[in-house]
């Protein structure tokens, strides 16, 4: 069996991880601890983003004809690839975050949504919340507004309810007839 025949089934399985995707990052990985490495690898998995350590000329062989075309002046030496098809930001946030604690941990360039970034772009994408953050946010920014009328409505019920409060109704007819003579002279 030839060389190019076994290196097939990998160039295969990376472009299948690619196909679809929203971003990739690429990271260099070296003095990573095994125990590091293994946390970083746990975090990703749970954001669901695709980890893998490949050789530079398998990514080539994969990126060729993509957007991801872009990373092959970063491809050189050891390269690990962080990989979303749900949430563009994911890979960048969470790679940068670790990477603050893991000072072995370099970013190195990415593709967001077939825009080609450098490191520190990667890193003001950290910044950007999650997708579920951002609507949570929007779902309590819009239910505040509720949640308060709810607090005064129930106050006013606590302290007596609408018997203690005198209508409106009756107070507009008697300023009426207060300015109705006014107006009349």
């Amino acid at each position: 069996m030839a060389k190019v025949e076994l290196k097939q089934p990998v160039v295969q399985a990376i472009v299948n991880d690619i196909e679809g995707a929203q971003s990739i990052v690429l990271v260099d990985y070296r003095g990573l601890t095994v125990a590091e490495d293994t946390a970083l690898r746990k975090q990703l998995r749970e954001a669901g983003v695709v980890y893998k350590v490949c050789k530079n000329t398998m990514m080539k062989r994969a990126f060729e004809g993509t957007d991801f075309a872009q990373l092959d002046e970063y491809l050189d030496g050891p390269n690990a690839i962080a990989i979303s098809k749900d949430d563009a930001t994911a890979p960048a946030r969470i790679l940068a975050k670790f990477a603050k604690d893991a000072k072995a941990l370099e970013l190195k360039a990415g593709v967001v949504e077939g825009q080609k970034y450098d490191a520190a772009a990667l890193t003001e994408f950290a910044k950007i919340p999650s997708r579920e953050e951002l609507l949570s946010r929007l779902l309590g920014s819009m239910q505040s507004p509720i949640t308060n009328l709810a607090r005064v409505l129930n106050q006013i019920a606590e302290k007596g309810g609408a018997a203690e409060c005198t209508p409106a109704t009756e107070e507009a007819p008697a300023e009426a007839a207060a300015e109705t003579p006014a107006t009349e002279e």
